[in-house]
């Protein structure tokens, strides 16, 4: 197997491939173009969304040539794979200006030189499309019958599919078809749900240009109890800082469960295979590797400088040596407040540890809600009726707020 893939294979990208011996050839020979998806349907990219970029950074290195295709087009209908509703429709002034943030992201991350890796944007050749053209041209070279025998479908129909995201293969099988004939794209790689829609378009090019292309899948990463990767109590784990601070970020994979560290190191981090097996390796804390791990990703995502903060922040809260609290998450709230005394419950939502009053009464309750005493000891609050009073702020007029095990908030006071 060409050496390319088998980084990929090694590192757990490989589920699915069109051809896994022809493309091996076809990559012996030289340099291959190959295309990843996204459709800007949000503001920011979550960390799921970066799987196949990680991939592509690894091809990328191995001398294969990348494009990052921003789907301004395709998301204009929504993409009903892995999905049991319709997507909400966008206006098309705010999917121009998620297709420039999620560029930007992409660029930060992959960095785009204009020749080894660049972007593309389907919207160039779809959103002028002639219909009827469409149809006859392109559309003929579809089977209803296999279109409906995609897994993708299946589960759709028995929620609804709405005829035009029944149009979105054709869409996204013509996008390969496009890149293949601007730029010589042999390849595309995407997550596994999208396995339907990838061969379709490698069919559609066979058909239309008669050349062979190929197609490769990675698995749609869970943790070990079977969740999806990137989800938390707060919801998705996102790219944009103003959403999931690099705190949080840092702090998603430092509490990642043991089970998961070697799969996510070989996958979210650059380190070598064999340096993920010695973080790993018998008699190793696995704190350790999480923490590794936790950096090494964050860096990648936010830089170097918020990773370190991250991991200094995370040490103060957890009591490490070189913490230091500045880098934690910080509320600003009144000292009179304090002064009269502050329901506990209301200072947990009013720090952002519970986003409700119930919720903050449940947290209470159950013994989640932790105080810092002037002294920097933690005490348990289970009254909600109990108040925090200016006796548990420090000198400085500080304090710290811990929800659960690992959330945690500094307090200052004004």
């Amino acid at each position: 197997m060409n050496p390319a893939l088998e980084v990929l294979r090694a590192r757990g990208f490989f589920q699915q491939c069109s051809d896994t011996e022809g493309l091996s050839r076809l990559m012996d020979e030289g340099p291959v173009t190959f295309y990843e998806g996204t459709d800007p349907t949000g503001k920011s990219l979550h960390i799921g969304h970066m799987v196949p970029y990680f991939a592509f950074r690894h091809l990328r290195d191995a001398g294969h040539r990348g494009i990052a295709l921003l789907g301004g087009g395709t998301a204009r209908i929504g993409d009903p794979s892995g999905k049991t509703d319709v997507r909400k429709m966008l206006s098309y002034d705010e999917l121009d200006a998620n297709t420039e943030r999620i560029r930007a992201q992409l660029d930060r991350f992959v960095g785009f030189d204009g020749k080894s890796a660049f972007t593309a944007n389907n919207k160039d050749w779809l959103a002028e499309l002639n219909y009827i053209d469409f149809l006859r041209d392109i559309g003929s070279h579809f089977s209803v019958n296999r279109m409906l025998g995609f897994e993708a479908y299946k589960l759709r129909l028995e929620t609804g599919l709405s005829f035009i995201e029944f149009n979105y293969q054709l869409l996204q099988s013509y996008d390969f078809l496009q890149l293949y004939k601007r730029h010589g794209c042999r390849l595309q790689i995407g997550g596994d749900d999208q396995w339907g829609n990838m061969v379709a378009g490698a069919d559609l090019i066979r058909r239309v240009e008669g050349a062979e292309v190929f197609v490769l899948t990675f698995p749609l990463v869970t943790t070990a109890d079977g969740k999806k990767m990137g989800k938390t109590e707060k919801g998705a784990v996102f790219l944009d800082p103003s959403v999931t601070s690099a705190y949080d970020f840092f702090q998603y994979w430092r509490n990642i469960q043991d089970a998961d560290i070697r799969r996510f190191l070989l996958m979210f981090t650059f380190l070598s295979v064999e340096d993920c097996d010695k973080l790993v390796s018998p008699g190793k804390n696995p704190n350790e590797a999480k923490e590794r791990l936790a950096w090494e990703i964050t860096a990648l995502i936010h830089g170097k400088e918020e990773a370190d903060k991250a991991l200094s922040g995370a040490k103060a809260a957890f009591g490490g040596e070189g913490g230091d609290k500045s880098s934690m998450p910080r509320a600003e709230l009144l000292r009179a407040k304090f002064e009269t005394g502050y329901n506990i419950v209301d200072l947990f939502v009013d720090a952002g540890l519970a986003p409700t009053k119930s919720e903050g009464r449940r947290l209470v309750q159950q013994g989640g809600a932790f105080v810092s005493s002037s002294g920097g000891a933690f005490g348990a609050f289970t009254d909600p009726a109990a108040a925090v009073t200016a006796c548990s702020l420090d000198s400085g007029g500080e304090l710290v707020l811990r929800a659960g095990k690992k959330r945690y908030c500094r307090i200052v006071t004004r």
